[in-house]
């Protein structure tokens, strides 16, 4: 899949930087075909992903500029069988810890009868 390094790993001034990993590991959604009903079904199975990495302690990136433009999406298709629709392009690592997020009690939120 085609990847872009908006700084070519130089340091860019006022913005720390981070080891993210030695080689970035993508995941690319793809469906048979490209409808509504196919792009329910992609984001079903990210929401699976991203809980499944998150138990996994994995550090996830979404990135649609691939897909953005038709010939860079066409270039996202198995040159293979030329097959599949890509709909989400994922980057997964081991990054630093992050703070955590600010949760509401649920009492502020929901109220059983």
């Amino acid at each position: 899949a085609p990847w872009r390094d908006f700084a070519g790993r130089r340091p860019v001034a006022d913005r720390g930087t981070t080891a993210f990993e030695h080689s970035p590991h993508l995941a690319l959604l793809s469906t048979r075909g490209d409808q509504p009903a196919d792009w329910l079904c992609t984001g079903q199975a990210l929401e699976r992903v991203l809980l499944e990495a998150t138990l996994a302690d994995l550090a996830t990136a979404l990135t649609s500029h691939p897909l953005e433009s038709p010939d860079l999406r066409e270039l996202t298709r198995d040159p293979v069988s030329g097959l599949g629709h890509v709909q989400m392009v994922l980057r997964l690592g081991y990054g630093p810890q992050g703070p955590a997020t600010p949760r509401r009690p649920v009492r502020d939120v929901l109220t059983l009868d």
